[in-house]
């Protein structure tokens, strides 16, 4: 049997910090795992800029309730769900995530939880799993899933490489300078197709 593990922001879902950031100006908000590989320092230094501007986690929730998922991200999602098994592996959390599988037609989400004190604000988070999205393509290889992998960022790498086929989807030129060897993808049509070919040789 096959499953699809994708990432989350930046594939089905604009992103998430980059959308906050616009709606509060504070430019250092918009730095992503498309620019920080190391997601440990990323978070730590989200939550003590939300700290230093008393932003709570409401603050956040209410801009993800006025985000729309990606043009073409949920027919491209549904007509995959009718092909195969699909699983979303991503680095966000399930405080943000709820509205947005709504809007997706509520596929599985692997996430991770925020910690937040009695006053609302974030002050830390907890991981499913170091290296989480990686863990679970072990985890379904396993269980003798056949395994397709695709993300846009640097924490989506390992997933890939470890999965039995994978690509990149409209991944920034960083990551492309890097991983030369990886397909990258930039439109649903073309993910759609690389999917396809890979069930089909499987």
């Amino acid at each position: 049997m096959n499953i699809v593990c994708l990432d989350l922001e930046g594939v089905l879902v604009p992103e998430i910090w980059i959308a906050f950031s616009k709606e509060t100006g504070i430019e250092k908000l918009k730095l992503t795992t498309r620019d920080e590989s190391d997601y440990d320092k990323l978070m730590k230094y989200r939550i003590n800029i939300l700290k230093e501007h008393n932003l709570k986690l409401q603050d956040i929730q209410n801009t993800i309730s006025k985000i729309n998922v990606l043009d073409g991200a949920k027919e491209f999602l549904d007509e995959l769900r009718s092909l195969t098994q699909v699983v979303i592996l991503s680095d966000t959390f399930s405080e943000f995530a709820a509205p947005l599988m709504k809007q997706l037609g509520y596929p599985t989400i692997l996430c991770n939880d925020l910690i937040v004190d009695e006053t609302g604000m974030i002050v830390d988070y907890r991981l499913r799993a170091q290296d989480g999205k990686r863990k679970a393509i072990e985890a379904f290889k396993a269980l003798n899933f056949k395994t397709f992998a695709a993300g846009d960022s640097y924490n989506d790498l390992t997933m890939i490489k470890k999965a039995d086929g994978g690509c990149l989807f409209r991944a920034p030129q960083s990551i492309l300078d890097v991983e030369k060897n990886l397909k990258l993808t930039t439109t649903y049509e073309q993910f759609l197709a690389e999917i396809k070919t890979f069930l089909n040789n499987n």
